[in-house]
């Protein structure tokens, strides 16, 4: 099945390459022309087999393309939501001159990985603006951290950084007590958080990232947007300060 299909779109290839009064029309062949043509391609692509890997490759390049296309048109289409919504924390540079959103769940192994590389790339590029935004997906403890996070950031934004770094460090189960806890030794009012955490607004704006996720393709955490791209799943330092000189270089 693939090689015919490969077959055809070689064919078309061949039909676009040539002048349009040299054109044939496939569908006016006869069984017999259509037969003969048909083996003259399967022989073709049988002594030169690496045709077909390069129109693979090339079918992916442009699938690339077109992905990338779209995840460009859903940033520019959620860009306020996305960077400026007022609620989620913003690190690094508020003023930087790329945006870094990540998308995080607190129970998430690979989130844990991807916060010293956040710190890292921070570190390294003075220029950079983080925004963190709650997409908790594992579970109900997952929700109640997000919760609790999200409720920190409009209380204390100014602690934030600690929870958000505690609440990444911890390795054991992270339950809704063990986040309360963790919360009120970096310095919360654990009656205050609470009020916040479990409050209509809170709701609200978890459900409005949960549907931004949802237009953005995310079915996982971590997630990222740098610039006009959308990165889902972890990267290695060297990988997100490219993907931030790019973001850089496209703007200017």
């Amino acid at each position: 099945m693939r090689l015919s299909f490969t077959a055809l779109c070689l064919a078309g290839t061949m039909a676009a390459a040539v002048p349009a009064a040299a054109q044939f029309d496939v569908t006016q062949m006869t069984d017999a022309e259509r037969a003969a043509f048909r083996a003259e391609v399967r022989d073709y692509l049988l002594q030169n087999p690496e045709v077909i890997f390069e129109a693979i490759q090339i079918l992916e390049q442009r699938r690339n393309v077109a992905a990338q296309q779209q995840d460009r048109d859903l940033i520019a289409d959620n860009a306020e939501q996305l960077f400026n919504d007022g609620l989620s924390f913003v690190g690094g540079n508020p003023d930087g001159d790329v945006t870094v959103v990540e998308f995080i769940d607190y129970r998430c192994g690979f989130c844990k990985r991807a916060h010293p590389v956040l710190q890292e790339l921070i570190d390294r590029d003075p220029n950079v603006r983080l925004v963190v935004k709650d997409f908790p997906i594992l579970g109900p403890d997952s929700v109640r951290a997000g919760r609790i996070a999200m409720a920190a950031v409009r209380l204390d934004p100014g602690r934030f950084e600690d929870l958000n770094d505690e609440l990444m460090a911890y390795r054991g189960n992270l339950t809704e007590q063990v986040a309360y806890r963790i919360a009120g030794e970096v310095g919360y009012d654990i009656g205050d958080l609470r009020d916040m955490a479990e409050s209509p607004a809170i709701e609200e704006q978890l459900q409005a990232n949960y549907q931004l996720a949802q237009r953005l393709g995310l079915q996982g955490t971590p997630a990222f947007v740098v610039g006009n791209e959308i990165i889902r799943g972890f990267l290695p330092i060297e990988d997100m300060l490219a993907a931030v000189e790019d973001a850089r270089t496209a703007q200017n």
